[in-house]
């Protein structure tokens, strides 16, 4: 039913690509819960981060997308919420470390289905994602190739498609790093705070952000 050249697909995958390299909450989330504790929490933290990307994909092929573009009020609001979600994963990072005590047993590892549930949320909160789906996907709609539904659907599935090519090995490589470091008690201790200072960092620039 879709019918494209080869020239829009070698363009659309060169996109895709160059959106997942660049850096967003969404990756600081995935790979640090990899570093903080291991691979099986990276693959839950980025399933997560995956179907709210999905959600905001389904959002922009249904034009609800379109509410957050032209809505200063739903744009505040879900702006608002996502920086709050940042900077409560930051301090809670952060005061954890400060509130651990060296000589006890390390803390269990948070389940998967929480970091999975954050995933979403952390994507999902962030209306700059949503406001960029609706501006980029339209580029690749070509007119009477199908239903301009479907195109936004399929291309947007397709940017999480290259996102399962490109973080899974991230994810194992940062893993694998973080084991190594966090033999090293005091160079963990900073990991732990550089982390949660990006946390802090990344809901305060989302604070920031204007809708324009």
């Amino acid at each position: 039913m879709l019918d494209y050249a080869p020239a829009h697909w070698m363009a659309f995958l060169s996109a895709a690509l160059l959106l997942n390299l660049s850096p967003g909450p969404d990756m600081a989330f995935i790979l640090g819960q990899a570093a903080r504790h291991g691979r099986r929490a990276g693959i839950a933290a980025m399933l997560g981060a995956w179907s709210g990307t999905g959600l905001h994909v389904a959002m922009a092929a249904l034009g609800l997308s379109a509410i957050l573009a032209t809505s200063a009020l739903a744009f505040s609001v879900v702006k608002w919420l996502g920086a709050a979600y940042l900077v409560w994963l930051g301090l809670r990072t952060l005061l954890a470390r400060r509130e651990a005590d060296p000589a006890a047993p390390p803390a269990p590892d948070p389940r998967a289905r929480s970091l999975f549930r954050q995933g979403v949320l952390i994507s999902l909160l962030n209306p700059k994602v949503a406001v960029f789906f609706l501006a980029f996907l339209p580029q690749f709609v070509v007119p009477g190739a199908g239903p301009a539904s479907l195109q936004l659907a399929v291309h947007g599935l397709l940017i999480i498609a290259v996102a399962a090519v490109i973080e899974p090995p991230m994810v194992l490589a940062g893993a694998r790093l973080a084991g190594r470091l966090r033999g090293h008690g005091r160079l963990g201790g900073w990991m732990e705070r550089g982390l949660g200072a990006l946390f802090v960092g990344l809901g305060t620039r989302l604070a920031l952000t204007e809708r324009g």
